[in-house]
This record gives C-alpha cells, structure tokens and sequence, in this order.
C-alpha cells in the first residue's frame, strides 16, 4: 500500500500569484527568490524537475548570462534556487528536496550507453564559465552529452547539498529520482525541440521505444512518480536518496532505490561542482547554509 499523503500547508494566501520564473536567465530566478523570501512562507518540498534538452543541434544555445542553456537551465538555475530558498524549506514540515535527475547519467546504463556518455572531467569548462560550450572544457559542443552531463549534476548537486546538512546537524530528506524514458503521444513533451530538428527519427524512436518495446513510462504515471516522492510519508531516513524506474523487461518497469553511476558518487566531485557552481552565481558556497546557523543561534 502506498503511504498517505503529509499533510500540506498552503504557501500562498487566496489572492497571491505564484511567481513564472524563467531558468534560462539568472536574474530572473533571483527575482522569483526575492519574491518567495519576502512571501517568508515555509516550504515543505522543493521540487526542481528541468530537463531541457535539444538533442540535434549542432551548434550551442546559451542562456542570458552565456552559459550554455543546458547546463544554465538543468544545474545552474537549480542551485541558484536551492541556495536562496534552503532558508525557508528547512523551515518546512518535514521538509524534503526532490531533484529530477535522469538515467542516461550512467554510462553503464540502458541510454547512457548509447552515444557519448557522461563525464564532466575535472569541470575546466565551469570553471572557464560563460562561452564554454561543454563542461568538461571540451571545444566541440555535443546537445546529447550536454543533457548527460546536466543530469549527473543534478546528482552531484542532491548528494552535496545532502552532505552539508548532514555535517550541520540540519536533517533534510534529499531524493534524487530518475522517470525512465517517457515519449508522450502528444507534440509537446520531453522531446519537442529534438523533434523538430529530426522529425523522422524521433517518429521512428518512438515507435520502437514506446510501441514496440514498450521501454517506456507514461507522463502521468511519471508524474505520479514525482508526486509520490514530493508528498508521501516514505520510511526513509533524513540525507541522500536515489531512485529509479527501471526497465525489467517489455511493459514492465520498477521504481526503487538505486546505486547512482561511480561518478555520481564522488564526494570530492560533488564538492568541486557545488563550489564552482556557487561561484559562477555569484554565491558564496556557503550561502543558505550561513544563515541557518546564524538563524539556530
């Protein structure tokens, strides 16, 4: 049986609008903070679920900063968020983070092992910052290992941000969560933007992967997925958590707890990417976490 639901406070009086915020531009996820710092409400769950991806493309988009628009909306936009708003989600009811994160970070693993696989190096293009097409400092830009490498961030990220509070003494439920492949019928979805670059191959994945196979997950049971992670009352202890919805075999797929890929595992590597990231923000690796200690004083 599944666990109820908690019990959800509301964030927003009846007249309030949630603020749009557009992850391609880092100014504006620091108005939309601005804006939920000064609401000063309490959040249970933060949820960062971007997955951009234009899979095709030959050439880089960038953000409005100059950062590459994969690594901007999927990692950095995500951290930016998370360092400005942790204040208020600790101040939560049983708080929790939930990061969309993906499969393919894995290059042992079902798509991570088709085409080229995840790796960040030793992060020389964060470092090099704005103009860098590839995180690894690589020169030649790759749309599929730009969302590969975006999603092993969003891991390294959760397991970081986990660690911190952990060595704080702050307890905070940290899952990270990977969907499956989800290709809906639909024009819109996860693949819009590859699909119009490639019209005929997309139609021709989809219909292998979705119809044939059946490797794929619904959008709403994914969603159900994400829903579950954000509201139930799972066992699980306080710190990081990943799980995934695997593919065991034709029409069957099984969400559980899961072993990230060895380099999603790396603390000395979460920590170099939480650090430069921060930098790159304009942030203090230690802004968020600096005023809740000052806040338990």
């Amino acid at each position: 049986m599944a666990p109820p639901p908690r019990p959800c406070a509301s964030a927003w009086a009846a007249n309030s609008k949630p603020p749009i915020c557009d992850l391609a531009d880092l100014s504006n996820v620091e108005r939309c903070a601005e804006f939920l710092l000064v609401e000063d409400a309490p959040i249970d769950t933060l949820v960062l679920n971007a997955g951009l991806q234009y899979s095709g493309a030959a050439e880089p988009l960038w953000s409005a900063q100059g950062f590459e628009l994969t690594i901007a909306v999927n990692h950095l936009a995500h951290q930016a968020l998370l360092q400005r708003l942790l204040p208020l989600l600790l101040r939560g009811s049983a708080p929790r983070l939930v990061v969309t994160a993906s499969q393919v970070h894995d290059p042992s693993n079902g798509g991570g092992a088709v085409g080229p696989p995840a790796g960040v190096g030793d992060l020389a293009g964060l470092r090099q910052g704005p103009g860098a097409p590839m995180l690894d400092g690589s020169g030649i830009f790759n749309a599929e290992k730009a969302y590969k490498d975006s999603k092993l961030c969003n891991l390294l990220m959760a397991r970081e941000v986990g660690r911190r509070l952990r060595e704080q003494g702050t307890p905070l439920q940290v899952f990270a969560w990977s969907p499956g492949l989800v290709i809906p019928r639909s024009k819109g979805g996860f693949f819009r933007y590859s699909r119009r670059r490639n019209p005929v191959a997309q139609t021709l994945f989809a219909l292998v992967a979705r119809d044939l196979l059946r490797l794929t997950e619904t959008p709403s049971r994914a969603g159900a997925l994400l829903a579950g992670l954000a509201t139930a009352s799972p066992p699980e202890a306080t710190g990081f958590h990943y799980w995934s919805n695997r593919v065991l075999g034709p029409g069957r797929l099984r969400f559980e707890a899961s072993t990230p890929s060895a380099e999603a595992c790396s603390g000395t590597l979460a920590r170099q990417l939480w650090s430069l990231s921060a930098q790159q923000l304009g942030l203090t690796p230690e802004q968020g976490f600096a005023q809740l200690s000052h806040a338990s004083c």
